[in-house]
């Protein structure tokens, strides 16, 4: 029997939070690649490596907030382990230099959005809020 998936839902960037290069990601950054279509769900950031498909991506006042079903049986047995970090793989195409280091990030092709281990931003966390292994 083939296990549900697990809903899991979190913020991928916070706006104007640095990350551990230095760079702040700015509200409308990721407009147009919303509008562009579907971005990926990896494990790790593996070329590949499909953890599932997110459901929901939307810019809020906080930031980029997901929301996605993991159906990978790596992914979900990394996810049953506690793996909680979300990190996104993109293309700046619009960067200012921040003085204290790193960039602010005005325009971003966002390329895809993985479960990761060790975030670069490390208050980019999902949680399970559904799934077999929730009950667990």
């Amino acid at each position: 029997m083939t296990p549900s998936p697990l809903l899991v839902e979190g913020y991928a960037a916070l706006f104007g939070a640095a990350d551990l290069s230095g760079d702040v990601v700015r509200a409308g950054a990721f407009a147009r690649s919303l509008r562009a279509g579907a971005v990926p769900m990896l494990l790790q950031h593996r070329s590949g490596a499909v953890a599932g498909r997110w459901t929901r991506l939307v810019e809020d006042g906080r930031g980029l907030f997901v929301r996605g079903l993991i159906d990978g049986a790596a992914a979900s047995r990394a996810v049953q382990a506690g793996l909680s970090g979300l990190s996104i793989g993109f293309r700046a195409r619009l960067w200012k230099p921040r003085p204290e280091g790193g960039r602010d990030l005005i325009d971003i092709d966002l390329v895809e959005i993985s479960l990761v281990g060790a975030p670069m931003q490390p208050l980019a966390r999902f949680t399970q809020i559904g799934g077999a292994a929730r009950a667990a």
